[in-house]
């Protein structure tokens, strides 16, 4: 994920001072992290959400993780959406995706 998030440099630091160099390496874990923390809170509701209709055993959870990024818009090309359906909730994150259908359980 790091080297998705910095492709723009193409995976080179190149400043010159060491003191730069660290600066840039620290802002890039700090964006990774704030991926990683953003993908949890939502893997989190997630799974809340999905336990409220059908049962989630607790051992298919070791395999979710936090890592994806294929979400993360890392062109720098950001479309806003003036749809009031996507604006936060009460506790400041957007809602859900939700399948138009319910997937049928399997057999």
């Amino acid at each position: 994920m790091a080297r998705a998030v910095f492709i723009h440099r193409l995976g080179e630091i190149r400043d010159r001072t060491y003191e730069n160099q660290q600066h840039r390496a620290s802002g890039l874990n700090f964006v990774v992290t704030a991926i990683i923390l953003w993908n949890t809170r939502y893997l989190e509701r997630a799974v809340a959400t999905l336990r409220l209709t059908e049962e989630v055993p607790d051992k298919l959870l070791a395999y979710l993780s936090p890592f994806g990024w294929e979400h993360v818009n890392l062109t720098g090309d950001y479309v806003w959406v003036t749809d009031q359906s996507a604006a936060p909730t009460n506790d400041e994150m957007r809602p859900l995706r939700t399948p138009p259908t319910p997937f049928p359980k399997a057999a």
